[in-house]
């Protein structure tokens, strides 16, 4: 059901019955590391290559989330995936291994979600009984891609981020255990005119603000509804810039239910700049490490804000400015 002017309402709550994590050796570093499934020992993960290595990612946390299900693939209707690398190939081969019927999604490190909202959309309409999505990033071959490979050891500012390398996904059904998905806020793309590939979070503020308050006013709630609200990617700089600009709108969220995935995924001392990105962060900070923190009962209603920063090598490279989105999706606690 729409709701407002954004927003689907899912009247027949989705359930996540499974979901599967894979990270990589920094990763196994981090404050999250007990919430991964599989933890690779590096980046190559035995391929001869870093984009080969990002496809088996995708595909282990897809072998994962199967085998916790008591599923098999020949059981998902629909595979909904992304990524960032050029023609989201990561995704597109490892649905040639799965073999699953595939719809590619590419909104940059706002894919989780709107996976997620895609996936539960479908569910909910009886368009599927079961739908796996998810999303993947790996730090080495996005660095190569969009900045200067690993092991030129650019220098980078403050506000750059850590592209995380990992894979979430989530199993969505129409019945079974597990949280629920209750909404989705489809994000606009909104561009202030800031084309500095090292500043994603400020670039992404906004549009996670647009989305936030969208989500809000279709709901008819305010932000204490929820226990948590949670952005994809935007870290430090992003999240101060939100909260500003929220408060500017005339919405002040409490910073202890505010929180970013950039934020979480790492200890204090790793390297990571202004925190957190990628595709990969949201994606296994919310299958793993969030979704596990609902099943022990501190968390009863989450919402999850995905931002992505909708650039390309080529647009950078004509200077254009950098457009941004942000997806919505609300969780609650099901029949856990």
């Amino acid at each position: 059901m729409l709701k407002g002017q954004q927003t689907w309402i899912f009247q027949q709550k989705p359930v996540i019955i499974s979901t599967g994590t894979v990270g990589g050796p920094f990763e196994a570093n981090g404050n999250l590391a007990d919430d991964f499934d599989v933890l690779h020992e590096d980046l190559w993960i035995e391929q001869d290559s870093y984009e080969k290595a990002h496809r088996v990612l995708l595909e282990d946390a897809v072998d994962r989330a199967l085998t916790k299900a008591s599923l098999q693939k020949e059981d998902m209707q629909f595979f909904l995936a992304g990524d960032l690398i050029n023609q989201i190939t990561p995704s597109s081969f490892a649905a040639r291994t799965n073999q699953i019927p595939y719809i590619g999604l590419f909104g940059a490190c706002s894919t989780s979600m709107e996976g997620l909202a895609l996936a539960s959309f479908l569910v909910n309409y009886q368009g599927a009984n079961y739908v796996i999505t998810g999303a993947s990033s790996h730090n080495a071959a996005v660095e190569k891609q969009f900045r200067y490979p690993t092991e030129y050891g650019g220098q980078k500012p403050p506000t750059a981020q850590w592209t995380v390398t990992g894979a979430g996904v989530a199993i969505v059904a129409q019945k079974g255990m597990g949280p629920v998905v209750t909404s989705a806020t489809i994000g606009r793309v909104i561009d202030m005119g800031l084309s500095d590939p090292f500043n994603m979070g400020g670039a992404m503020a906004p549009a996670a603000v647009d989305t936030i308050i969208a989500h809000l006013k279709d709901r008819g709630i305010t932000s204490d509804y929820y226990d948590l609200i949670v952005t994809g990617d935007l870290g430090k700089i992003g999240r101060e810039v939100s909260l500003e600009l929220l408060k500017e709108k005339g919405y002040s969220l409490s910073e202890d239910r505010y929180n970013d995935c950039g934020l979480m995924i790492y200890r204090e001392g790793q390297p990571v700049l202004s925190g957190a990105s990628g595709p990969g962060c949201s994606a296994t900070v919310l299958y793993g490490h969030l979704l596990n923190e609902m099943k022990k009962g501190k968390i009863q209603r989450l919402l999850v804000v995905a931002t992505g920063a909708l650039l390309s090598p080529l647009t950078f490279q004509q200077q254009e400015t950098i457009p941004c989105i942000a997806h919505a999706v609300s969780i609650e606690a099901g029949g856990m």
